[in-house]
């Protein structure tokens, strides 16, 4: 998968069901993409937050990507609105100190930013798939799409690749069958909870369904999908 900062539930129930999970670091960053940003509830609407990044060619990988100069400023301000956001939240003062710490990071490598913020809320979600960059495989890395997929999973052992729904216009399972692999996707079934008195909004970053429910109710959540 590519590396999403702080993505929705259905990224967390993915790793979760697997017995490995690869991120990609060598892979072309796109600002269209969930990569370096995400969406908070406020004021009863979802609200885009972005991190910063040094300005850069747009054909550089994630991971030769670095934040701005003027990230203080900006993380202070993303803090700010998640605190006038859910301080009223009835999870607040157990899951703002993991957000907070993940903004804080000193990391500036984009890739190694978004990576330690995954570990962390796997930490903090009790999730212990192990998560491999995908650089450290011993593949060939000028493989494109559906190749690259094979190859890596053929190269760590496995025999199956749990790919999200949106995959089904990528990847053809009689293809994966060929090459003595299984292709599965995953549908997050709907995870309804309250949003303060709004009505609700789905696919909101992680840090929302943590500021609203306790880890006993996440933990039931990431169970919460079908394979197809």
């Amino acid at each position: 998968m590519q590396p999403y900062f702080l993505p929705y539930l259905g990224y967390f129930q993915l790793i979760n069901a697997c017995d490995s999970f690869v991120v990609y670091d060598n892979i072309q960053f796109t600002k269209k993409g969930w990569i370096h940003r995400n969406r908070m509830l406020l004021n009863g609407k979802d609200m885009m937050f972005t991190l910063p990044l040094k300005s850069d060619s747009d054909y550089l990988n994630v991971d030769q990507r670095f934040l701005g100069e003027n990230y203080e400023k900006e993380k202070n301000k993303i803090l700010g609105q998640v605190r006038s956001a859910y301080a009223k939240a009835p999870n607040f003062k157990t899951a703002y100190p993991i957000i907070e710490d993940i903004f804080n990071d000193a990391e500036r490598n984009l890739f190694a930013f978004i990576f330690n913020a995954l570990r962390k809320i796997n930490n903090y979600l009790n999730i212990s798939t192990p998560l491999i960059v995908s650089s450290t495989i011993n593949i060939d890395h000028g493989l494109k799409g559906k190749y690259k997929v094979m190859e890596i999973i053929k190269k760590l052992g496995a025999d199956t690749y749990i790919n999200p729904i949106g995959g089904m216009e990528l990847y053809d399972k009689q293809e994966f069958a060929t090459n003595g692999l299984a292709l599965e996707f995953h549908k997050m079934k709907p995870v309804v909870y309250p949003q303060f008195s709004n009505e609700f909004i789905p696919y909101l970053s992680i840090l929302d369904v943590m500021m609203f429910n306790d880890k006993t109710a996440i933990t039931a959540y990431l169970n919460e999908f079908d394979l197809l």
